[in-house]
């Protein structure tokens, strides 16, 4: 009778196993599939090379723009920093000069240099030509220094370089764990997509409508006191 029992037991037991084998291996199938979609584009399977290792990765490429390789990738997102960074700026620096730059110029007693709606020159605006040459002298040599300060940077740190070093940090704001170090970088890289489809907004808006960006939307740059 016992032996019947336990005969029985063993029996349920390995009916049991192998359903239990099978439920693991479908678990890791499907966490392997969703690992393989895109994060920012569920529906999409992520491009290979983005595989979140990088700060602000989310597997967003549907035009697959980051090449083919590990170094047209860390080109891409060298590109992505500088852009980032001088939208940052832009983004800035653009409503600013629609605030400010006729005050300062009246009372300094030179030309503005917005157009005559007041806005901030650029290529759609027009308004380049009242820019004076120092000025861009003085932006390209900024670029020249930027960039070899760049590259020196990524010859001396080699393996242990980080996309978009250029040596520039006179607060020391930038952590020295790993943790850190990703966090901030992943900051930046966010605060300057957000920066560059605010400059594009800008530029945009303004074309369309022919007035500044400080008059259209004037809730975001004048005081409501």
């Amino acid at each position: 009778m016992k032996l019947a029992l336990i005969s029985t037991l063993a029996t349920t037991a390995a009916a049991f196993a192998p359903a239990k084998v099978s439920q693991q291996q479908s678990t890791s199938t499907a966490l392997k599939a969703e690992k393989d979609m895109s994060q920012a584009l569920p529906f999409l399977p992520r491009p290979k090379l983005l595989d979140g290792s990088l700060p602000g990765d989310v597997g967003f490429d549907p035009f697959n723009l980051s090449g083919g390789d590990k170094a047209s990738l860390m080109n891409m997102r060298e590109a992505e920093l500088k852009h980032a960074r001088l939208a940052m700026l832009a983004a800035v620096g653009w409503p600013l000069a629609e605030l400010f730059d006729g005050k300062i110029a009246t009372a300094l007693g030179l030309q503005s240099a917005l157009t005559s709606t007041g806005a901030s020159p650029s290529l759609l605006n027009g308004g380049l030509d009242k820019i004076e040459p120092d000025y861009w002298v003085i932006v390209a040599s900024i670029a020249g220094l930027a960039e070899l300060s760049s590259k020196e940077t990524k010859e001396e740190k080699g393996k242990n370089y980080i996309a978009g070093d250029c040596g520039f940090d006179p607060l020391g704001l930038f952590p020295q764990d790993k943790e850190g170090m990703m966090a901030m970088q992943t900051k930046e890289i966010k605060h300057g997509r957000i920066a560059m489809m605010a400059v594009l907004g800008y530029a945009a808006q303004e074309a369309l409508y022919r007035s500044p960006v400080t008059d259209e939307t004037p809730m975001f740059f004048k005081s409501i006191l």
